[in-house]
């Protein structure tokens, strides 16, 4: 322990021996130029204000997607991620007998607009899973017909679950999920999903992703993306009808 002790501390006096020695030059250049450095450390700062600015008022989601250089980078370190844990693919069925049940909603970080439910417990509800997160513009442009489908439906059977899997860290905390809510007026429960848990049991890949089951709780539809709306209205239509009979 004494000899290591002693090497570290040779080596931390030898390095900042070579930083007293080469210093004093460093500085006498710097200070030659102290204007130029001035107006880099105020331009710094000016840039450091304003990205503080962008983000405090969301409009750091301008940016994004800008130029694709972001998202091929992220594709790229994917690709080169371990994946040790295949995940599963539901496979959407269209067959009055299907094969694949609802997944387990387990593992949420926290329950929004009503109290945790289970697969158990939604059967012979008709039940649409929406993976959502609140600064996907996608995600936006979708939430307003889901929103429709909830009011417009829930007295015939329909239950509309949202799972909110971020896609960003500043998208985590329940303040600003709940304020998403109030912003789109969601009438029905949302679970978190910050630990990817419930993404991974239904091997979900998209933003947003919509999930229909039958009253049985089997998986009868799913569509990705935006659009398809009419044929997603139909499909909860059909659903319903074949729960009443």
């Amino acid at each position: 322990t004494g000899s290591l002790l002693a090497a570290y501390g040779s080596g931390c006096a030898v390095m900042l021996a070579l930083l007293g020695f080469s210093g004093q030059a460093l500085m006498a250049r710097l200070k030659a130029k102290s204007a130029m450095m001035d107006g880099l450390r105020k331009a710094a700062g000016v840039v450091m204000l304003m990205s503080v600015a962008f983000t405090a008022f969301g409009l750091n989601s301008v940016f994004q997607g800008a130029n694709g250089v972001a998202d091929r980078l992220e594709k790229t370190l994917l690709q080169l991620a371990p994946d040790s844990h295949p995940q599963p693919t539901l496979q959407p069925v269209a067959q009055p007998v299907t094969t694949s049940a609802m997944p387990s909603l387990e593992g949420g970080t926290g329950w929004l607009n009503g109290d945790p439910v289970t697969p158990a417990s939604l059967k012979g509800k008709v039940v649409l899973i929406d993976f959502w997160t609140w600064d996907c513009i996608n995600c936006q442009h979708t939430l307003p017909h889901v929103r429709e489908w909830a009011n417009k439906y829930q007295a015939q059977g329909l239950v509309v679950i949202g799972v909110h899997t971020p896609e960003y860290p500043w998208e985590k905390p329940l303040a600003s999920v709940q304020q998403a809510i109030n912003k789109w007026q969601l009438p029905y429960r949302v679970v978190t999903d910050n630990n990817y848990k419930i993404w991974t049991a239904f091997g979900n890949r998209y933003w947003p992703a919509h999930y229909f089951f039958d009253a049985k709780g089997q998986l009868r539809y799913a569509s990705f993306g935006e659009g398809n709306n009419d044929k997603q209205e139909q499909v909860i239509q059909q659903l319903l009808k074949e729960a009443k009979a």
